[in-house]
């Protein structure tokens, strides 16, 4: 086990304000990377390996909906040997705005396959970026990890009193979790 209970948040806001305003809590915040920045540290490793190419020539780009995304982008706890795993982040509203400004209209656009560079991701992959959806995450994977088995529904119960909050209890092997 590790500091508990642990609190984890994709926004670097969040994170920022924990920093700052709740210093005291630090050892209680996730150390994983926001799914972007993961996606960049895969990039810059396991694909420029698998595709021969130099981490140092890729110029790694994120779309996203926030500006804190380019703050975080920029952190020098979150670089590889001094490179950053996202070079660029641009806002959705940048991204239409460029867009436009080159006279690209989506309807226009064919349609196509996305990229799949690492192959089928998990149902658990599919929650990771919903409101919950990271603890959930990580209790089916290691449910299914520790059991060899789906996890089926999981039943959140409201804690009278705290509203938006939830608790749940889960038992793997016999042993009773409390979350």
């Amino acid at each position: 086990g590790g500091t508990l209970p642990m609190f984890t948040s994709c926004c670097p806001g969040w994170v920022k304000y924990m920093e700052h305003k709740r210093p005291q809590l630090l050892d209680h915040i996730s150390s994983c990377k926001s799914p972007h920045e993961m996606e960049g540290a895969v990039l810059k490793t396991y694909y420029a390996k698998k595709m021969g190419i130099n981490p140092k020539d890729m110029f790694v780009t994120s779309i996203m909906p926030c500006t804190v995304k380019k703050f975080e982008a920029h952190r020098p706890e979150l670089a590889e040997n001094r490179q950053q795993d996202v070079d660029a982040v641009l806002t959705t509203r940048e991204l239409v705005r460029l867009f436009n400004m080159r006279g690209i209209d989506f309807a226009d656009l064919p349609d196509s396959q996305f990229d799949n560079p690492l192959g089928e991701s998990t149902g658990a992959a599919a929650i990771f970026g919903t409101s919950g959806g990271v603890m959930e995450a990580a209790l089916r994977t290691a449910y299914f990890m520790l059991t060899g088995n789906e996890l089926e529904k999981l039943e959140f119960e409201d804690i009278r009193g705290l509203d938006g909050v939830k608790e749940l209890s889960l038992d793997i092997n016999g042993m009773k979790l409390n979350f």
